[in-house]
């Protein structure tokens, strides 16, 4: 689909024009997007239509520009339509704007009824939406919520084939951990901040042991997100809000449904955190992530999240059943794309020892120390990429953990 002026006269256009005409002035707040659900709800199919293939229009040009992310409607934007390519988000100018009117109007139209009146109670929606365009299935992972009580949207686009894991370049050690036909029980972590490439990692994870191990594997996410075809594993793919209420109740569930690998997209409470960790204390395989910049971070958010009274029991089961922590960022790449920089903490004697005894901070020194067992810090990472050439000097200090210790590592090469 190519692009469309703001100014143009396509039936797509033209309807939106004409419905955001009939909103008053007089409606404010929920009420308004209320207002605007109910005449999106009573239209007729075929303008519904209409709308959400001009609507589609902007993911496929999304989708052939590379970008990761698409940004509409809402005060900030400023009636355009952002992308973020290689890590810069900017407007297309080519769509023109849309008034906050026309963009409620889009929005709405791509969700259910259910959908709407969730985002009404709560302000906020996560969920997945997909086209098909040339025989070709584009996936996201959405979200819409208010910014000035104007209605915004956020998609970011769900790779169509999984990275290999053999791309990640991982120590043989590492993938030992990693596969379930050598290591069938333990906690792994994949960390980093929002856009590292979290759940990319995790999904090259899942694909290599769906086709290299007979098995069972049960993926919760919020929502899902890259779709596994069961090979010499069965794949069940549980969104919360949909399939199972919340990623607690999934994860309880799942110690009922026959696992070997139980994936749980994010680990964003107590109680998840509790759980993921009875769940391997059970002899399964877990993955999951955390929103943290370094592997001893890790360690400390989750004993941190729990309430006090837990968090002794927390630092010996977290000794007990953690194998790996895979933290991770995306570089700006000299190619002008991005790159992946990670930092690898395996659980060794002496680091299940130092958990146990709370010594986190002695931690770093033994994952820069352990490379024959495939650990590594992030700073000697950005240093690999930077003798390969693939990063620059300033970027390897700039997405460094500790930065005197990276600009140690410069001075001696």
């Amino acid at each position: 689909m190519e692009a469309v002026q703001a100014n143009d006269a396509s039936p797509a256009r033209n309807l939106l024009r004409q419905l955001s005409s009939q909103v008053s002035d007089l409606v404010r707040g929920i009420e308004r997007h209320i207002f605007i659900g109910n005449m999106v709800a009573n239209l007729p199919d075929d303008q519904r239509i209409e709308i959400r293939n001009y609507f589609n229009g902007f993911l496929s040009k999304m989708r052939d520009n590379s970008a990761s992310d698409i940004d509409i409607g809402g005060f900030g934007a400023k009636g355009g339509v952002w992308y973020r390519v290689f890590g810069a988000k900017k407007p297309e100018e080519s769509w023109g704007t849309f008034s906050a009117e026309e963009s409620s109007i889009m929005i709405q139209n791509i969700l259910t009824e259910r959908q709407r009146q969730f985002f009404y109670d709560k302000r906020n929606l996560d969920f997945s939406y997909m086209f098909e365009e040339d025989k070709r299935i584009s996936r996201f992972r959405a979200d819409v919520y208010l910014d000035m009580e104007e209605v915004a949207l956020n998609m970011r686009a769900i790779n169509e084939q999984v990275r290999s894991v053999s791309d990640l370049v991982f120590h043989p050690n590492v993938l030992n951990i990693l596969s379930l036909a050598h290591t069938k029980e333990g906690l792994i972590l994949v960390t980093g901040i929002t856009g590292s490439g979290k759940s990319s990692t995790l999904d090259s994870i899942i694909d290599m042991n769906n086709h290299t191990v007979s098995g069972g594997i049960i993926v919760i996410g919020s929502p899902i997100e890259y779709v596994h075809t069961s090979d010499k594993c069965i794949v069940r793919h549980r969104e919360v809000g949909r399939d199972t209420l919340s990623f607690k109740e999934g994860a309880i569930e799942a110690l009922r449904q026959d696992p070997d690998i139980v994936m749980i997209a994010e680990m964003r409470d107590s109680d998840t955190i509790m759980t993921a960790l009875e769940i391997t204390d059970s002899g399964h395989k877990v993955f999951s992530t955390l929103h943290t910049a370094s592997a001893v971070e890790s360690v400390d958010r989750i004993v941190a999240e729990v309430p006090a009274t837990e968090q002794e029991r927390v630092w010996q089961r977290l000794a007990d059943v953690l194998q790996c922590v895979i933290s991770q960022k995306l570089v700006p790449s000299l190619d002008g794309k991005r790159v992946l920089a990670k930092e690898v903490l395996v659980a060794s004697p002496s680091v299940k020892a130092a958990i146990k005894n709370k010594n986190t901070s002695e931690i770093y020194q033994m994952i820069s120390e352990s490379s024959d067992i495939g650990m590594m810090t992030m700073e000697q990472d950005l240093k690999r990429l930077y003798m390969q050439r693939r990063i620059s000097k300033e970027n390897a200090l700039n997405y460094a953990n500790n930065k005197r210790r990276m600009e140690q590592l410069l001075q001696m090469m």
